[in-house]
């Protein structure tokens, strides 16, 4: 009914300010529903509870930010059967950063959202999103690894230091967005990011 789809839209739109401003774990439940101009059992009609609230506000952003961390990670993986990612031209590194750009556009589109994912989930099942997308990110710099190492057996990458690159590149881009407003300005730090560590993954391996 017309009524109960727009009750629902009123519950969401009310939760997301309530949890934007308090976070998970602070946030009200009555004081949503107050806001929202609806009783508890209203909330309850649509919502098993407070978890189940959080994710159908929270959880098509959180389902966003990693498709588009797996399709960067695609992108990489291309490039490296193709060849191109051992030794990039100047028109693949610049492809590379298009899907970068589009990336931070996405995150900027949906900036509050990706914030409630990143720093307002403890408590959630979110709270560990982190660590999910360094897990990811580790498992791909591994097979990335492994793809220039069979072209070169001599050259190899320590399992430690996978590990900190993965929180390197993940910790950069939650600090990007919780320390820069402006999309532009994102975009010049994440240029400067990624070419600085591009430079030293390929450093670990054309250098020797």
């Amino acid at each position: 009914m017309k009524q109960d789809k727009e009750t629902r839209n009123k519950l969401l739109a009310c939760a997301r300010e309530e949890f934007i401003e308090k976070g998970y774990m602070k946030a009200s439940l009555r004081n949503i529903c107050k806001n929202a101009g609806v009783t508890t059992g209203a909330l309850y009609f649509f919502f098993e509870d407070k978890e189940d609230l959080f994710e159908a506000v929270a959880g098509e952003t959180a389902k966003r930010i990693y498709q588009m961390m797996q399709a960067h990670f695609e992108d990489e993986k291309d490039m490296l059967g193709s060849g191109t990612l051992l030794i990039p031209s100047k028109e693949d590194s610049q492809e590379h950063m298009e899907t970068v750009g589009e990336i931070i556009h996405q995150m900027y589109l949906h900036r509050e959202d990706v914030l409630l994912v990143l720093t307002k989930s403890q408590g959630a099942k979110y709270e560990n999103i982190a660590d999910q997308f360094i897990e990811t990110a580790e498992k791909h710099y591994r097979l990335m690894a492994k793809g220039i190492q069979q072209a070169d057996l001599n050259k190899t990458v320590d399992d430690k230091f996978i590990h900190w690159l993965a929180h390197e590149q993940i910790d950069t881009f939650i600090y990007m967005i919780t320390h820069i407003e402006k999309e532009e300005e994102a975009m010049q730090f994440i240029c400067q990011a990624v070419t600085y560590m591009m430079a030293g993954w390929y450093g670990l391996f054309l250098g020797k």
